[in-house]
């Protein structure tokens, strides 16, 4: 974030039973919203999307800690996200760490060859024989 304050709220403990209607008929007062995104899978949080970075400012000092649906919502600025690698949103994907899910497989934590550097598979053994006896024949 540069610094510039940001129009994007958060709003958590929202329960099952939110929805998008409910949550810009209770921001709108404050200003024009652009959007509002509810999260579904987990359920429970949302975000408020205003025009005017002011607008989202005094929605918090108004909102947090106001009740929708018995529960008592959490009104925040949102945080900005960390890029992580690559310098975009989201940092890691599917257990990458590990050499899984997306690509690799065989590298131990620190990026080298899980089964170290005698050039072999994960038996001790070369893949397609051992060149040296097949050469003595």
């Amino acid at each position: 974030m540069s610094g510039r304050p940001s129009g994007k709220v958060y709003v958590g403990e929202l329960g099952d039973n939110a929805n998008k209607a409910e949550l810009e008929e209770l921001f709108e007062k404050f200003g024009k919203i652009r959007e509002v995104w509810i999260a579904r899978n987990p359920p429970g949080f949302g975000f408020v999307f205003f025009e005017d970075p002011r607008d989202a400012e005094e929605a918090v000092r108004d909102l947090d800690d106001t009740s929708l649906h018995g529960r008592r919502l959490k009104v925040e600025h949102a945080k900005a996200r960390d890029p992580g690698p690559g310098g975009r949103g989201g940092g890691r994907r599917y257990d990458d760490r590990r050499g899984g899910g997306y690509g690799g497989g065989d590298r131990d934590r620190y990026g080298g060859d899980r089964y170290g550097d005698r050039g072999g598979d994960r038996y001790g053994g070369r893949r397609g024989g051992d060149e040296d006896y097949s050469r003595r024949r």
